[in-house]
């Protein structure tokens, strides 16, 4: 795990409503998460579970409907759409799925990571010298001029995730970046990424259904239902500092609500009401008495 560090991300009884001709689609139901600096987050979750939607407010592409959501010093809630536009382009990179969505094909490799520092008004030295040192830190050296269709999959993957990281953005966010890749090269995304995370000390969100992402984040939060149903988190032991345990915890939001995983809910037969008891060793969950 990461230090002791500020909180980047706060969000709370954060909601996302969809209007519909006539319909309201709630799609983030009173969700809380915090995420540290320089963390790793994966968040895992079946279609419709409200991921996608949480990275899409945290990038600025989309606005929340209800709540509170701060990156750093902005709120998101109450921008406004120039400031969320320079929030965009300083602040925060994306990665998206389709690597032909992330990098413009005409443009070299070295010439895509500096596009943002472009925009920013950089200077043609100070452009240069920022992509060598992210192709670099990314194993991409030698592929700095080849276009995006002379590079493999995964290789364009960490072309993209350098262009996000080219203005030099306190958070990374990636949605389903290995959704397009095979296991083995999933991995390797996946692992530059925990690279990225420590060497730069970015902070890195991963929206993904790729379980494997445990394997390299400090912490997993799993939603369902527009809310974040259990976390899990990597520990070094007291043994060993490189020795890490992997632990899930189930989470209780600030206004007590509990979600129970779906395969606890199946086992204990529960659905409607249930008895809460506190003891003294933990809570304990039981289905009503039924009636004989």
């Amino acid at each position: 795990m990461n230090g002791d560090k500020g909180i980047l991300i706060h969000c709370q009884d954060l909601f996302k409503i969809y209007k519909q001709a006539e319909l309201e689609v709630v799609v983030l139901r009173g969700l809380d998460l915090e995420v540290r600096a320089g963390e790793f987050l994966g968040i895992v979750g079946a279609s419709g579970s409200g991921k996608t939607t949480l990275l899409n407010i945290l990038a600025g592409l989309d606005t929340p409907s209800a709540g509170q959501v701060r990156v750093g010093e902005r709120d998101l809630l109450d921008m406004k759409e120039g400031e969320r536009v320079q929030y965009r382009r300083r602040e925060v990179g994306f990665v998206w799925q389709s690597p032909s969505r992330n990098l413009l094909g005409y443009l070299t490799a070295q010439e895509n990571v500096e596009m943002p520092l472009a925009l920013l008004g950089a200077s043609a030295g100070e452009r240069k010298r920022r992509a060598r040192e992210l192709l670099g830190i990314l194993g991409l050296q030698d592929k700095a001029h080849r276009l995006p269709n002379q590079l493999s999959g995964g290789e364009q993957q960490r072309v993209a995730i350098a262009t996000a990281l080219g203005n030099n953005p306190p958070l990374l966010l990636a949605d389903e970046p290995t959704g397009e890749l095979d296991t083995r090269t999933a991995d390797e995304v996946l692992g530059w990424l925990q690279k990225l995370c420590k060497t730069l000390d970015v902070t890195v969100v991963v929206v993904t259904h790729y379980e494997g992402v445990s394997r390299y984040a400090d912490r997993v939060v799993h939603m369902r239902d527009g809310r974040v149903e259990s976390e899990t988190v990597v520990e070094a032991t007291y043994r060993r500092p490189d020795e890490l345990t992997r632990e899930e915890y189930l989470v209780v939001d600030r206004g007590g609500r509990l979600q129970l995983p779906q395969e606890s809910l199946d086992k204990l037969g529960l659905e409607g009401r249930a008895h809460v008891e506190v003891q003294d060793d933990g809570i304990l969950i039981t289905p009503p008495r039924r009636k004989e």
